[in-house]
C-alpha cells in the first residue's frame, strides 16, 4: 500500500505534487494547509486524512484536529503538524507524521519510522519542495522523501 504524505502546503498545489500522490491509496496532510481548496484538490486523489498546523486559522481549516491516528495496511500512524506535540509514549504506534520544519526527514528511532515529508509549498529559505511516499508491506513500513523542483 502506497500513502502520500504532504505538509506545509501553505495554500499552494503544485502540479508536481498531484503527480508524485496520484495512484495513491490514501494522502496525510500534516498541517499548515491555510485554505480548504488544498484539501479539495488533494481528496479528489485518495481518502484524505488532514491535521491543523499552526497557520490553519481560517474557519474552513481552524476546526481540524490537532491530531490524527489511524490505521492503513496494518500499520498506525499518528500525525501531527510539530514534532514537539508527537505523543511520548509511541507503543503501538509504528510511523509518527509531522510537518511544521520544512526539513526533509526520513528516519527510525526505537523502531518507529518518523517522517517528515518537508514543504511542499512555497519555499522558505533554501530549504527544498518535496513531499514523501510511505510504502507499507505486511505491516512494514518505508519511506522516502521526492523532490518535486529543482
Amino acid at each position: 500500500m502506497r500513502i502520500g504524505l504532504i505538509s506545509d502546503t501553505h495554500n499552494l498545489v503544485r502540479p508536481e505534487a498531484l503527480e508524485a500522490l496520484r495512484g495513491c491509496a490514501h494522502i496525510i496532510h500534516a498541517g499548515d494547509i491555510c485554505k480548504h481548496g488544498v484539501l479539495d484538490a488533494l481528496a479528489s486523489l485518495a481518502p484524505l486524512t488532514a491535521v491543523r498546523g499552526n497557520n490553519d486559522v481560517g474557519d474552513d481549516v481552524a476546526r481540524l484536529p490537532g491530531d490524527a491516528r489511524i490505521e492503513l495496511g496494518g500499520a498506525t500512524i499518528h500525525v501531527v503538524h510539530d514534532i514537539a506535540d508527537a505523543p511520548k509514549q509511541l507503543d503501538g504506534i509504528d510511523v509518527v507524521v509531522t510537518g511544521h520544519s520544512h526539513k526533509p526527514l526520513v528516519e527510525r528511532r526505537g523502531g518507529v519510522l518518523f517522517v517528515n515529508p518537508g514543504s511542499a509549498g512555497p519555499r522558505r529559505f533554501k530549504l527544498p519542495i518535496t513531499l514523501a511516499l510511505l510504502d507499507i508491506d505486511d505491516g512494514k513500513p518505508d519511506a522516502r522523501i521526492v523532490a518535486l523542483v529543482t
